[in-house]
């Protein structure tokens, strides 16, 4: 029996080290980083993607996307990231909560304007983050955007990057 008691804690513990993930990461895209050769979706928001045009405070077009992943990883620079594993998305990557020095990397880049909260999955969590975003005008909130679930939306209805970035909020 206490064999037994011992094979479910390590197998239990086995599994939940399984679920996390901390070290240096690489930024792939705004929301989007690889920890020790694992992809990790940050849950509970969208950014811009790569290709994404948004329109400045002179609505002149800037590249938003790249904006976001490159202000990610200034933010995050040399220091180590901790994930906690949430759920896997359908392209097979780790949906998680990740952090920097105590810093949630989703509400930092909500914060900022490089992200929007994506209450389908977070439920508001960074809903109040947003609207300070939005009330002082950070990021993107700076100028005009296609929300980032609607540019893809656009793409894959074929789409043209400039036609699909325009705001269509």
């Amino acid at each position: 029996m206490v064999a037994t008691l011992t094979g479910l804690a390590t197998l239990f513990y086995s599994a939940c080290a399984a679920s996390d993930f901390a070290g240096r990461a690489s930024v792939i895209d705004g929301d989007t980083l690889e920890i020790h050769s694992a992809r990790i979706r940050l849950w509970g928001i969208d950014a811009p993607e790569h290709d994404q045009l948004c329109r400045d405070e002179n609505s002149l077009q800037y590249r938003c996307g790249a904006k976001a992943a490159n202000e990610l990883d200034q933010f995050i620079g040399s220091r180590n990231v901790t994930c906690s594993a949430i759920d896997t998305d359908r392209y097979g990557r780790v949906v998680a909560s990740c952090s920097v020095e105590g810093a949630d990397l989703a509400e930092w880049l909500v914060s900022h304007g490089h992200a929007l909260d994506w209450p389908r999955f977070s439920k508001g969590k960074y809903d109040q983050a947003q609207k300070d975003a939005e009330r002082t005008g950070r990021g993107i909130w700076a100028g005009s955007f296609a929300a980032p679930w609607l540019y893809r939306t656009c793409i894959r209805a074929g789409g043209a990057t400039m036609k699909c970035s325009d705001d269509a909020r």
